[in-house]
């Protein structure tokens, strides 16, 4: 399994930021040698949750670009995510 390694968390500021379901956007670096960018992180109707990079499709559905293949990696990437972005939060606070 990959290592994850960084994992940089882009808060998404509006001036609604309440109304918006989007929290933020993440960058999570591999091994010290690759990048997803644009890993989203939502506010579900029970609880945050992450949505990987996607794009629009002719048909109008979104298709992701980049994904885990299996859940444990799923379960690994989405838990890294979502401790970090409490840390920023946290860091934010303190300020």
């Amino acid at each position: 399994i990959l290592e994850i390694t960084d994992i940089r968390v882009k808060k998404i500021l509006t001036e609604s930021s309440a109304e918006s379901k989007m929290k933020a956007v993440v960058s999570v670096t591999f091994d010290d040698a690759f990048v997803v960018h644009d890993i989203k992180i939502i506010e579900g109707q029970e609880k945050l949750f992450t949505a990987m990079p996607s794009r629009k499709t002719q048909d109008g559905e979104f298709k992701d670009i980049a994904h885990p293949i299996n859940r444990e990696m799923r379960v690994k990437l989405e838990e890294a995510i979502l401790a970090e972005y409490r840390n920023v939060l946290e860091q934010s606070e303190e300020e």
